[in-house]
């Protein structure tokens, strides 16, 4: 006991005597916690501290909240004012079926079918068309009729809705600042740079980010998306919202496609109120850049064609839903064969999900604006090297 007692006094003793660095003194030369006035402190309640306050000691909590402050990261951090659309969107009120590659007959009749003597045919290539009910066996086959009146042998798949189906977001207010959607999973790092830490978090397809800094380092740039989370921005289609027209566009409503993040974004008054991940061409059928109205909006439209000189890349789509044409047959339209939004997949027309394509259906009217870009510089501007388009 006595021994206890001798160590506390020596203890408060040299708390008493030795010189202690006072609050602004401490703030210029070491961190938060090495702050102590001589007379002592209560800790300041939890906040963000740019200088150092009277009255109170701002540790704990308060200093790795100014730490993570001057990183650009707020406190507290708040969502984004987005919302997604409603899940109905998502449905069409047609049904799709995948054909084989290798094309197929068509028949006037289940009874022509049975005596098999097509109508027409359906070259081999990427083919999906829509149809009525239920498949109906005849002998050893089963065929479906399409809306087209014809009927085809159930050969291939009916295609599912995509589970979940992406859908991009709404937007209550402007956003504060960029954010953007991980396009492949992906692990964050302490620090900017691929010699860094993992923070042992993972991050997945389509999840949504916020994008707090941006910093250059192992020759890539790197986007902070939480505190002390790094992310290569090749894993992030990033939106940037402005409150202002692109240049050319006089509109104060408009559709912005932004060719490089593979991304779409959605103008009312000048201000943001949705966005979301595209598919746009791939080279060398690029989306033309450049400053477009849409002249013409069809609910639903079959396309189809070829750019190869042997045919081999023939597609045939029935019923492609909510389509908008803005530059000769480039179109924004839902894309209910594939999942790919994020990346260049289409022959030069503007892919969303359907339930996407539906929502922009509804917002667009004819004569708008849709302003194509492509901030990186790599699609080439000359309109020469351009095509009519293609889905």
């Amino acid at each position: 006991m006595l021994r206890i007692l001798t160590t506390f006094f020596i203890v408060l003793f040299l708390l008493e005597t030795l010189p202690l660095n006072g609050i602004t003194v401490a703030a210029q030369s070491g961190t938060l916690s090495d702050l102590e006035p001589e007379s002592g402190s209560v800790v300041c309640p939890p906040g963000i501290y740019e200088t150092a306050p009277d009255g109170c000691l701002p540790l704990g909590p308060s200093e790795y909240l100014t730490q993570i402050a001057a990183t650009g990261i707020p406190y507290p951090i708040l969502p984004l004012p987005a919302y997604t659309p409603p899940a109905a969107l998502n449905d069409t009120p047609y049904l799709y079926f995948k054909v084989t590659d290798k094309g197929t007959p068509l028949y006037a009749s289940l009874e022509d079918a049975a005596n098999n003597q097509p109508s027409g045919q359906l070259a081999p290539g990427t083919l999906y068309v829509s149809y009525i009910g239920e498949a109906i066996p005849v002998g050893q086959d089963a065929y479906y009729q399409l809306r087209s009146g014809y009927w085809i042998r159930a050969e291939g798949g009916r295609l599912g809705q995509f589970n979940p189906p992406f859908q991009g977001l709404r937007f209550s207010s402007q956003p504060p600042r960029a954010f953007g959607w991980v396009l492949d999973k992906t692990n964050s790092r302490t620090a900017p740079g691929l010699n860094s830490h993992e923070t042992g978090y993972t991050l997945y397809r389509f999840k949504l980010v916020q994008i707090y800094d941006t910093q250059e380092a192992s020759n890539l740039t790197w986007y902070l998306v939480g505190p002390n989370e790094w992310v290569d921005s090749r894993q992030i289609a990033r939106v940037d919202p402005h409150t202002t027209p692109p240049k050319g566009v006089t509109a104060n409503r408009w559709i912005e496609v932004d060719s490089f993040e593979q991304t779409l974004s959605v103008y009312d008054n000048n201000r943001l109120v949705f966005a979301t991940l595209v598919s746009t061409g791939v080279d060398p059928f690029w989306t033309r850049p450049g400053i477009f109205h849409i002249y013409v909006k069809l609910p639903t439209e079959t396309m189809s064609g070829a750019t190869a000189a042997d045919r081999s890349d023939y597609y045939y789509l029935e019923d492609v839903p909510w389509t908008m044409y803005f530059d000769e047959a480039r179109a924004l339209h839902g894309a209910y064969w594939h999942n790919g939004f994020g990346y260049p997949r289409s022959h030069g027309c503007v892919n969303l999900s359907v339930g996407d394509s539906h929502w922009l259906y509804d917002w667009a009217n004819d004569g708008d604006t849709v302003y194509v870009y492509d901030p990186s510089g790599r699609t080439p501007v000359d309109p020469s090297v351009y095509g009519a388009g293609a889905p």
